[in-house]
């Protein structure tokens, strides 16, 4: 049997390039690798699934570094609050939590998945999971089907390539799609990881003295080897036993990447203000008021409370500072440099987990070969392509989700419309 629309994996994009283009009245066939559909879907957001954010279209944007510009005219096309009613129209209730993210009520990522099978099924697609494609086929110019592994041949008027990226791979992500966008012509841009954590040979992390410690709303720098200050992000932290994770680690991650690649470094630099809402020379004051109230107490009992107590007396030791030392017998330019650490402490990174533990792989097919309305092609006709096989990547919080959510109703619905033109030429 000949489709109208193919669209190969079941992911967040793929499930809805499928629905869009179903939703359009093509026959369509999706297919996926793994035993079962949606399985990125079902873990994310800590298995509560983050289906999108509610933040003005302008702040999306600013969340998705890796060319979320070339999102605009997809989010005038069908927008975070489409997908919002999308979701609320298969019956699942969304409630918005802290900076815009929204989860079902049911808290379940699940109840997402099952809503969107349904879905499917209501819009008669035809599903084979177990299934890997080996190639796209392409015959005269244009997109001709798929061919499996098992050498069954499909064929199909457009192709919607939704296969992900190379991140989590047991999701079935692990770049299979790249070789068929080459074979069409596409540009892939170099692949890294983001969204990652970060990895360090510091003696403080090898010797694990910080090891399983949080810290709270700190801003975490990436410097260049000037010193300059390349991104800062204020969210919480983690140190690890093989370096540093969190949120703003995270986020941080793929600013140390491209800075080591710049510079051709075999190391980066972070710098920690675990207290962001002071300047050093206030900080620098209180500590001296502080101290001239109570002149004979330990540094480690005059200062508690101003940090977490592991992260105070490891930032003390740095300054080959006694912790039993009272005020009385620290030199004032000890405690300014105490300041300054608690503002700006610096230290080495040589880069990150490898692609393969990211939750986002950055790179991909290049966004210049692909109309920004459509999705589709600029090289080859009826060849579509949605979700994190493209050269998008966002920050967590709901901002990949929603990239791939738009790019997969985008790219269904304008294959189907390809697919219904060569059934009827104008």
């Amino acid at each position: 049997m000949k489709y109208d629309v193919i669209v190969i994996g079941g992911g967040p994009s793929g499930l809805m390039a499928a629905i869009s283009a179903g939703s359009r009245g093509a026959r369509v066939l999706l297919i996926d690798k793994g035993t079962k559909l949606g399985r990125k879907l079902a873990i994310s957001g800590g298995g509560r699934c983050n289906v999108t954010n509610r933040l003005p279209v302008e702040e999306i944007i600013k969340h998705i570094p890796g060319n979320g510009r070339f999102l605009y005219s997809a989010f005038s096309e069908f927008s975070n609050e489409d997908i919002i009613s999308f979701f609320e129209g298969l019956g699942v209730g969304l409630k918005e939590e802290d900076h815009g993210r929204m989860f079902p009520v049911s808290n379940k990522a699940q109840s997402v998945v099952d809503a969107l099978l349904d879905e499917l099924k209501r819009l008669k697609v035809q599903v084979r999971v177990n299934e890997p494609v080996k190639q796209v086929n392409y015959e005269e110019g244009k997109v001709k089907g798929v061919t499996l592994k098992t050498g069954e041949e499909i064929e199909a008027d457009a192709v919607v390539t939704a296969v992900g990226g190379k991140s989590v791979p047991h999701t079935g992500s692990t770049g299979d799609g790249y070789a068929w966008a080459k074979a069409a012509g596409h540009t892939i841009t170099d692949l890294f990881p983001t969204e990652v954590p970060v990895t360090s040979s510091e003696p403080f992390i090898k010797n694990k003295s910080l090891q399983g410690l949080a810290l709270r709303d700190v801003a975490l720098s990436v410097l260049n080897p000037k010193g300059k200050t390349v991104i800062t992000h204020k969210m919480d932290m983690l140190f690890t036993h093989f370096g540093i994770s969190g949120p703003a680690v995270l986020r941080c991650s793929q600013y140390i990447v491209k800075t080591m690649k710049k510079f051709s470094a075999q190391y980066a630099r972070v710098a920690i203000d675990a207290l962001p809402g002071r300047k050093e020379e206030e900080l620098f004051q209180e500590l001296v008021a502080l101290g001239k109230a109570e002149p004979k107490k330990a540094l480690k009992n005059l200062y508690k409370g101003l940090l977490p107590e592991r992260y105070l007396l490891f930032l003390l030791e740095q300054q080959s500072m006694d912790p039993a030392d009272t005020f009385a017998q620290v030199p004032h330019e000890k405690l300014r440099a105490f300041a300054h650490s608690c503002k700006q402490f610096e230290f080495k990174v040589d880069g990150t987990l490898s692609l393969d533990k990211a939750f986002v792989t950055g790179g991909g097919v290049s966004v210049k070969e692909i109309h920004p309305k459509e999705m589709a092609s600029k090289l080859m006709p009826g060849l579509y392509f949605c979700g994190e096989i493209l050269d998008i990547h966002g920050y967590t919080g709901g901002y990949n989700i929603t990239a791939a959510l738009i790019t997969g109703k985008l790219a269904g619905h304008n294959a189907a419309e390809y697919s219904l033109e060569q059934m009827d030429p104008v």
